[in-house]
């Protein structure tokens, strides 16, 4: 007969698989990218700066623990979230992080904020804003990721092509450029190259999961 101690000792067997599966940097960064939409290895490897082969581990290990799934299209293997509960444990994992580790708190306030200097608005101000007619909302993360979901009445130029792209964008509106939350910089540099061109742009920290999560 099992008693609660060994009862015990099975359940937090199973929980700490989840733990040693998120002990890894890249593999946080992983679950962080799948969050976006489902993705191949080889685009997972590009945005990690990693082999395919050490992507190829990585998700093998998060398999195993049941975070990830696959599917396959054609010749490429498609990686994606096993549950919806997985993209709200991460951002709040991001909050417990910031909150509780102060090397967090620093970086943030020291590069993402500080070296920028970029001015951003809160998604509170960017819906009164855009309720007004007063801003244009830029979403400039790669197109399947804008494609699986985005801010309602966001328009999608992904950050390689904004260049490109700047003459379509109206001269009278301001801009606010909005990518994968509060650690990705693309909407940063979509900032920068707007004001470079005169455009008055700011930058909104949050993304769609932040979005979804107050409009539930």
């Amino acid at each position: 007969m099992i008693n609660e101690r060994d009862v015990k000792d099975l359940l937090y067997q199973e929980f700490a698989r989840i733990g040693k599966s998120l002990s890894s940097p890249k593999r946080l960064e992983i679950l962080d990218l799948l969050s976006q939409g489902p993705k191949s290895v080889e685009a997972l490897a590009k945005c990690t700066a990693m082999s395919v082969a050490n992507v190829s581990q990585h998700l093998k290990t998060l398999f195993n623990s049941r975070l990830v799934d696959f599917k396959k299209e054609g010749n490429f293997v498609i990686y994606e979230l096993a549950d919806d509960v997985i993209s709200d444990f991460l951002t709040t994992f991001h909050a417990l992080s910031e909150k509780q580790l102060v090397q967090v708190q620093q970086i943030k306030e020291e590069f993402l904020n500080e070296q920028l200097g970029i001015e951003g608005v809160t998604l509170s101000e960017l819906i009164t804003r855009m309720d007004k007619g007063e801003v244009l909302l830029l979403d400039v993360r790669p197109r399947e990721e804008y494609e699986k979901a985005h801010i309602p009445g966001a328009v999608s130029i992904p950050i390689e092509e904004l260049e490109d792209k700047l003459s379509s964008l109206p001269v009278n509106s301001d801009v606010v450029a909005y990518c994968r939350g509060p650690y990705c910089l693309m909407s940063a540099e979509a900032v920068k190259i707007l004001k470079a061109k005169g455009i008055n742009a700011f930058r909104l920290e949050d993304g769609v999961i932040e979005w979804q999560r107050i409009a539930k």
